[in-house]
């Protein structure tokens, strides 16, 4: 689940497709929804320790606005340099139903996972309308390892 900073003043959505494109190569993605409100977490002691000592800053956790795009091009685009202006953030990736992103997930982030898994929910249901059934497979995203 690709993440990461919003540029002073860039429009948050914007902000998620370039973090997109940085993080993993993808270009083909269409909007699909948008969290409703922000998601919240702080970082476990050891995590802040690092923090500290790498970038010299005292984070206690962060605020996150989520959003949800359909991958519309091949998994050729797919690719973990990303667009080469950022250092590679994951070395692996593969398709996984949303219930297996929380497994997967450190301990810390694990509530905020589940929680944006439930405000995106209905665009993963089988009960999903015939619109939404036939737009949103697979399921899948792109994991830390």
């Amino acid at each position: 689940m690709p993440q990461g900073g919003a540029n002073k003043g860039e429009d948050l959505r914007k902000a998620a497709i370039r973090e997109l494109r940085e993080e993993t190569g993808v270009t083909s993605a269409e909007f699909i929804a948008e969290a409703p409100y922000w998601l919240t977490y702080d970082f476990p002691s050891k995590a802040k320790t690092r923090l500290k000592r790498r970038w010299g800053t005292n984070y206690k956790g962060q605020a996150q606005k989520w959003f949800l795009f359909k991958f519309t091009g091949t998994e050729e685009e797919i690719n973990l340099l990303g667009d080469g202006s950022e250092k590679p953030e994951f070395k692996e990736w593969s398709w996984r139903l949303p219930e297996q992103v929380v497994e997967l997930a450190v301990d810390f982030k694990k509530p905020v996972y589940e929680q944006v898994l439930k405000v995106f929910s209905p665009y993963f249901s089988s009960e999903a309308d015939e619109e939404h059934t036939a737009e949103y497979k697979p399921n899948g995203v792109a994991v830390h390892k």
